[in-house]
Parts: structure tokens; sequence; C-alpha cells
């Protein structure tokens, strides 16, 4: 998978990851208008990542503890999978790009905050409200896209924000392949070691196997990125022993042919679905990274506010 900003994670990981600015916690899919793209200053991107959110409807196969989409309340206008309107998505990414290639973005509140360090676009990211590769129309999304991009002669690559359930399917496989052809990153959820902590955290019907099945499959074809969000539970931190599981998963995935070409270790920044949710310290962040780190991995850390 080709990548632009190559060299961005190693070269300002010292500045940025001990960043932490409150515009990390607001993260909004609603932003003017628009139904599908929003503006967000990311930690993990060090930057503005423009996000596509392909689920309005809010319907995801995940239900995560952690997840800062409000599932309680549906949308007045649900937007579902075979209604999203692709020629809107397109006006509305066609305007973002534009305020940023111009620099109109950050003369608008709340991104006239912005630290001079992180006024840069990192990415076209589809995360949103739900699993973004359950839209059917996945590929054409990716396409259209890059597209934008490459047009406005913007050095910005696309990723996919994803907990990796559906990499087996055929329309997925397929998306894959084209993303691997482009500026792009596959970043996949991986925020646990045991099948019963897994269950605990994400609270789904899709067995722990497959998505370290799915995993391992995407990784023997292309370098993905781990995203694993770690958090206190009734203000209980993880246990060692599951942490421990953690990265002998991260090692079982290198060992049988997987490619990882970076490991993220956050924490929560914004508010969760539950209440009993809160961030880990700066030190367990730290001790977590050190330890993916002491197996061979290149990890970087991502705090929470303190």
């Amino acid at each position: 998978m080709l990548t632009s900003n190559t060299n961005y994670m190693a070269e300002t990981s010292q500045e940025f990851t001990p960043l932490f600015t409150p515009l990390f916690t607001k993260h909004s899919r609603s932003w003017s208008e628009n139904r599908y793209v929003y503006p967000v200053i990311s930690r993990r991107s060090g930057g503005l990542s423009v996000g596509v959110n392909l689920n309005p409807d809010k319907i995801c196969n995940f239900d995560c503890v952690y997840c800062c989409v409000d599932r309680t309340t549906m949308p007045e206008r649900v937007q579902g999978q075979t209604d999203l309107d692709l020629h809107v998505l397109q006006n509305e990414l066609d305007h973002m790009l534009d305020l940023v290639a111009s620099g109109a973005l950050w003369q608008q509140p709340p991104f006239d905050q912005t630290p001079p360090a992180l006024r840069r676009l990192n990415d076209v990211a589809f995360s949103g409200d739900g699993e973004p590769t359950s839209f059917l129309r996945f590929e054409e999304v990716c396409r259209l896209s890059h597209a934008l991009l490459s047009q406005k002669n913007l050095d910005a690559k696309l990723v996919v924000i994803t907990n990796a359930t559906l990499f087996h399917q055929p329309r997925v496989k397929l998306a894959l392949s084209y993303l691997d052809t482009v500026p792009s990153e596959l970043w996949a959820k991986l925020d646990a070691g045991t099948s019963a902590y897994y269950q605990r955290v994400e609270r789904t019907k899709v067995p722990y196997e497959r998505v370290l099945s799915n995993l391992l499959e995407a990784a023997r074809v292309r370098p993905i990125v781990v995203q694993s969000l770690f958090m206190k539970l009734e203000d209980v931190e993880p246990e060692s022993a599951e942490i421990d599981a953690y990265v002998d998963r991260l090692r079982t995935l290198i060992a049988e042919g997987g490619k990882i070409k970076l490991v993220q270790i956050y924490t929560v920044a914004r508010g969760p679905a539950e209440s009993f949710v809160s961030p880990l310290s700066r030190r367990r962040v730290d001790e977590i990274t050190d330890q993916v780190r002491a197996a061979g991995l290149h990890a970087l850390p991502f705090y929470g506010p303190e």
C-alpha cells in the first residue's frame, strides 16, 4: 500500500505524540450543512483529517463501550446505505478540499485555534458513525476521493479506520486492492488479547477469531496500521495478563507472515458511550507502548486528557 508523507510518523513522533489540544476532543460529524463530510484535528493523524461518514444511519456491527457515537437516538432523517447520495458526498468533499487548499478552513472556528504544527492535511478518512467497509459502494467512494485529491494536487492519503470484520468479503477485498495502488493506509482495530475482553469492550456478535483471521489475511498482502484503544473500565486498568495476550497476538500476526507498519496505542479523548469508561494515564499508555516496542514493533502512544 503506497503512502504519502511516508516519514511523517518517524520524524514527528516526539513533537506530536506528547501534544494534547482540546481540539482533539472535538470530533463532531456535523459540520455546516453537510451530510457526510466533516473536518477534525486528529491526534493520530497529527493534523487535519477530513472525515467521510458512510454510516450516518449510525448502524454498526460493533457496540464499543468507548464509542463516542450516541446510538440512543437515531437521526431525524435516516440516510441508509442504499439512500446515501454519492453526488452530494462528492460535492461536499470537493468543497471541503477547496477550503483546505485555499487555507480558508483555518479562518473558521474552531479551526482558527489550531496550533501551527497541526495546520496540515494528513488524510481523507473513512470512519464516521459505523463500519465504513459495510457501505456497499465503498470502493467507488475510495476512487472518487482519490480523484479529488489528485485533481487538487493535495499531498494527502486515504485512511480507512476499520474494525476489520468485513475484510473477508470479496467486494471489500476489491476495494482494498484498489487502495493498494494509491496513497493510503489501513487502520485496523485490535483492542484485546482475549476473546472475553474483546466481547466486553466491543459487544458484538462477530467472533474474535474472525477479526484475527481478517487482520492476518490483510496484513499478508500489505503493511497495516494496528489501532488499539485501551481504557479504564469501572476505574480499573486492563490486567497485565490481557496486555500480555494482546502483545502475543501481534507477535503471532508477524510470525505468520503479516506486516505491521505501526501500532497506535491510544486511550479515550472524547465522551464515551458508557459512563464507566475513562482514559488511561500517560504513564500506562507509555508502558503498553514500550511493551509493544519490546516485541520488535514500531509503536506510538496517543494520550487522552488529564
